[in-house]
């Protein structure tokens, strides 16, 4: 995923320049440059994120051949320190994986089913401007076929958030889920259900409250007891409205701008409730290996919903999106599964073969440069050059 405005990225928490980002892994081990070939197109990708700009990368890839963490440039601007392999970070919308996980999950459990209806969930939430929460699918939320507006490409809770004047004053604030839900209600639907494909932020934060109706706990809780803790993810986390990031940590800085030149500001500090369940997770990338090779492998949902899951829709040419899940082709041929996500002064990536042999996660302190696509294709494929993935572009929260 190439980052170019601070606006389309950031506020990004959509996903597909983060689709053509996070759709990327690979399919085994030996696909001519990953970790078997000793990661030097890797590194050299890394390296060329921060040419472009980004102030720092850190990243770990594992494959049959055993772990690799490497880190380029730098994770404080103002006292030059490196970044670390162990830096946790915001994972923006790969948080959209957690909650599909537990949502198919509770399918599983006869707890509910995807064929209900958001208004079954949510009596009277989706609703106004054309939006009809009856005729919308869980199943729709999850593999942003709903056609529900994305409340992030919302003009005014852009300025709000994502530009220099209004973050500085709104960083600290709390957004409710539903206050989310009501700025998406303010405008039309993008299509019929099921007419098309449109990524949208409000499907997952429709989702998380699902799971709170549904299970009557808040839908972190059940993330943490049912992934994290049986994981042992221990760098990852639902923060809710904490605003700092667990150490150890690197800074996040944006230009909060429509453009990517001007200052360069330190965003570490927001409270992510802005977010919710669309993105506001915090994770690091030896966890997000864990946590995807987990999942393709089956070890989180039984052999029907991991196929629910795995069954995508088309986003483009080489991309097709699932339930939270991410399937992308790569140049070499090497499909891959994951999901990326970017939020101010972040952009992650995390994907995985399907067999769970080849796992790659990586993040940008930075958001407003650097192609992630570079450096999927060189773990991957062995390649200094991307492939032209370009996704459809859209806000992304995450």
């Amino acid at each position: 995923m190439s980052v170019r405005t601070t606006r389309t990225v950031l506020v990004a928490v959509t996903a597909v320049a983060l689709s053509a980002a996070l759709a990327a892994p690979a399919l085994a081990a030996g696909a001519g440059g990953g970790a078997g070939a000793g990661h030097g197109a890797t590194r050299k990708a890394m390296e060329a994120a921060v040419a472009d700009g980004v102030p720092g990368v850190t990243l770990t890839a594992k494959d049959g051949h055993g772990t690799w963490s490497a880190t380029a440039g730098v994770g404080d601007l103002r006292t030059g320190k490196p970044r670390s392999g162990d830096d946790r970070y915001r994972v923006g919308s790969i948080t959209k994986t957690f909650v599909a996980t537990v949502l198919l999950q509770l399918e599983a459990e006869g707890r509910l089913s995807l064929d209900d209806s958001v208004e079954k969930w949510l009596p009277g939430l989706v609703r106004g401007n054309g939006h009809d929460g009856s005729k919308v699918s869980l199943r729709r939320l999850l593999n942003h076929t709903s056609g529900i507006f994305n409340y992030t490409a919302d003009e005014d809770f852009g300025n709000t958030y994502f530009l220099k004047e209004g973050f500085f004053e709104h960083r600290y604030d709390t957004k409710k889920p539903e206050e989310l839900v009501a700025v998406a209600m303010t405008h039309k639907p993008e299509f019929e259900p099921g007419a098309s494909w449109s990524y949208s932020n409000t499907n997952y934060v429709l989702a998380g409250m699902v799971i709170e109706k549904a299970t009557g706990r808040p839908y972190g809780a059940e993330v943490r007891d049912r992934v994290i803790k049986p994981l042992h993810l221990t760098g990852t986390s639902v923060p809710g409205t904490r605003v700092t990031v667990p150490r150890p940590s690197s800074r996040a800085y944006s230009k909060l701008a429509e453009t990517a030149t001007g200052p360069t500001y330190d965003v570490t500090e927001l409270n992510p409730s802005i977010a919710h369940s669309a993105g506001e997770m915090i994770s690091d990338s030896r966890d997000l290996g864990r946590f995807y090779t987990a999942l393709l492998r089956g070890k989180l949902l039984p052999r029907e919903q991991l196929a629910e899951m795995t069954t995508t829709v088309p986003v483009d040419e080489r991309n097709g999106y699932g339930l939270g899940l991410m399937k992308s082709e790569l140049s070499c041929g090497v499909t891959v599964w994951g999901h990326g996500g970017g939020i101010h002064g972040s952009i992650s990536e995390a994907v995985t073969t399907k067999d769970g042999r080849h796992s790659l996660a990586f993040n940008l302190n930075g958001d407003w440069s650097g192609d992630t696509a570079a450096v999927i294709e060189a773990e991957f494929c062995g390649t200094d050059k991307a492939a032209a993935r370009t996704a459809p572009h859209g806000p992304d929260l995450t």
